[in-house]
C-alpha cells in the first residue's frame, strides 16, 4: 500500500508540473502579442537603444580567469562544508583542511608565477613599461 500511494504521489507531481508548464506556455502563446512592427525586430535594453554589435571579441585570458575564479570558489564551498562540521571531523578533519588550503595556496602562487592571472597583453605591459622609464 505504501509503495502504491509513493507512485501515486510521484506521478500527481509530475502531471502537476507538466500541466503547468503546458498552462505557462499555452497562455503566453494565446494572450501573447502578434503584431510586426518596425521596432519589434530591435534589440531592447533597460530603455536605451543598443548601439553597435552585441559581437564583442575578449581574450581567452578572461575566461582563464573566470575559470580560475569558479574553480577556486568551488574550493571555498567545500571549506565552508568542513566549518559546518568541524567538532564532528576533529584533528583528522583538520589536517585535511589545512592540507586543503596548502595545496590551493600552492596552485594559487603557481598559477601567478606562470602569468595565468594577467589580464593585460604582453604588448600593453611594455607600452606601460617604456612610458615609465
Amino acid at each position: 500500500m505504501g509503495d502504491a500511494l509513493n507512485l501515486f504521489s510521484l506521478a500527481f507531481y509530475v502531471v502537476c508540473v507538466f500541466g503547468i508548464c503546458g498552462l505557462m506556455l499555452g497562455l503566453s502563446w494565446l494572450l501573447g502579442g502578434r503584431e510586426w512592427g518596425r521596432a519589434k525586430n530591435e534589440p531592447f535594453e533597460s530603455g536605451v537603444v543598443s548601439v553597435g554589435s552585441a559581437r564583442m571579441r575578449l581574450s581567452a585570458k578572461f575566461y582563464m580567469v573566470a575559470m580560475f575564479f569558479v574553480i577556486f570558489d568551488v574550493e571555498a564551498l567545500f571549506l565552508y562544508a568542513w566549518a559546518v562540521s568541524v567538532k564532528e571531523a576533529g584533528w583528522a578533519g583538520y589536517i585535511e583542511a589545512v592540507v586543503f588550503i596548502a595545496v590551493l595556496a600552492i596552485s594559487l602562487v603557481y598559477l601567478w608565477r606562470i602569468g595565468a592571472l594577467e589580464w593585460a597583453p604582453e604588448s600593453r605591459k611594455r607600452l606601460k613599461q617604456a612610458g615609465t622609464k
